[in-house]
């Protein structure tokens, strides 16, 4: 239905709202400014919008000339938390704030397929929902957002759902992969707080050590990763933060761990969860002193429908050319909140390659790094994608199913989410 020539006129005006973007960046769940510039970016379009009440979301619906389903949009808008050492013209003027992951290009692309969808609508054989939210990066943005009814808001369920993400690395720029099945890793996180009895390092027969506990469960919890989960279906496990006490010479009372855990089914994210409390437990009681774990479901993991996967892959190929679409070989401990839309709807999330011309994708900064650039020259392709999909899907009959169990899959990849 569009072709990269019609995306191609939009291209200063998608950079120049990336770029300001860039500029101010914001994080968390609620964006006023951003928000404010995506509201003054789709105004005159002869959108339906409607803002959040929980988070500083912008939900946009168009309506088709023809009777039809309602398919989603989503663009991810929220920065993080990092000071940004690109030495761009446009870098971030906010310290300690960047926009290191690539949402506000996510964000330039859905306000450009919003433009070119509508400017057809008269084509369209159904409803498009535009989805743009804040919060991905860890504050269930996402999951808000389908509270507030973000997947009804064209009148009924939409029928599929598809969301894209840039890579500063691993893709030279304009190519894109996924793959059906799981995609992106469930993350989840603990905290265990160990509490002994103090006493002095002279004498630790007389104290309950909370320190050699805790060591011991540091290693303990790597030995039940490997013998508790299949080698096939993997697991990641890193305690990222160990602390103890004050003084070399004093047992603490207390020792505090906290820990990051990826999966890539959702079987396996319940084994690993009931390991780790047995496991705690355990060294606990072996070492007499109390332990206790918090542990705090993350993101699901991401899950794309293999239906939709394909069509979507088919798409980008027509779209693109067959060599600038490709299947990834397996899925990424990375994670993301689309997870919950997907969970809800059928639908597909791709990679998309924005390593700037001229750098090795092997050797880039990658997402999250304060050194990461992103090629906006990617902008027009990513919104002509975006609204390929929706605008095709559209075409087709309706697809009743839900989106299938966790796949499984091992190993790294080589997109989608750093």
């Amino acid at each position: 239905m569009f072709q990269l020539t019609d995306a191609a006129v939009l291209s200063d005006d998608l950079r120049q709202l990336r770029r300001t973007l860039h500029r101010r960046p914001e994080v968390g769940l609620h964006l006023p400014q951003t928000q404010q510039a995506v509201l003054a970016a789709l105004d005159g379009l002869g959108l339906e919008i409607t803002t959040g009440t929980a988070l500083s979301s912008v939900v946009a619906v168009t309506r088709g000339s023809r009777r039809g389903p309602a398919v989603l949009l989503r663009a991810d808008m929220d920065a993080l938390p990092v000071t940004e050492a690109t030495g761009l013209p446009y870098a971030s003027r906010r310290p300690g704030v960047m926009h290191a992951c690539g949402h506000d290009l996510h964000t330039a692309a859905l306000v450009g397929a919003a433009k070119l969808l509508t400017a057809r609508r008269t084509e369209l054989a159904g409803d498009v929902v535009f989805m743009f939210q804040p919060g991905e990066e860890g504050c269930d943005g996402a999951r808000l957002m389908i509270e507030e009814g973000v997947l009804d808001a064209a009148g009924e369920r939409v029928v599929a759902a598809y969301g894209l993400h840039v890579i500063a690395n691993t893709l030279p720029v304009g190519i894109v992969a996924t793959r059906p099945g799981t995609v992106l890793a469930g993350s989840d996180g603990f905290d265990i707080t160990v509490t002994g009895r103090g006493g002095h390092g002279s004498s630790p027969h007389t104290a309950a050590d909370p320190v050699t506990a805790a060591c011991e469960m540091v290693t303990s919890l790597q030995t039940m990763i490997t013998r508790t989960v299949n080698a096939l279906d993997p697991a990641v496990l890193t305690i990222g933060s160990l602390h103890a006490g004050e003084a070399r010479n004093v047992i603490p009372e207390t020792a505090v761990l906290r820990a990051t855990v990826r999966t890539f089914s959702e079987a396996t994210r319940a084994t690993v969860r009931q390991g780790v409390l047995r496991t705690v437990r355990g060294i606990a009681d072996a070492h007499g002193v109390e332990a206790t774990v918090d542990y705090q479901d993350g993101y699901p993991v991401t899950v794309n429908d293999p239906a939709e996967t394909a069509f979507a892959t088919a798409v980008a190929a027509e779209l693109l050319g067959a060599d600038r679409s490709l299947t990834a070989p397996r899925p990424i401990p990375g994670s993301e909140d689309f997870s919950f839309v997907l969970q809800q709807v059928p639908g597909a999330y791709l990679g998309v390659g924005a390593c700037p011309a001229g750098q090795d994708p092997a050797t880039a900064p990658m997402n999250h790094s304060p050194h990461a650039v992103y090629d906006d020259g990617v902008l027009p392709a990513a919104a002509a994608l975006l609204a390929t999909l929706a605008a095709r899907r559209l075409e087709r009959p309706a697809q009743t199913a839900a989106a299938g169990p966790a796949g499984v899959a091992a190993g790294a990849a080589t997109a989608v989410k750093a």
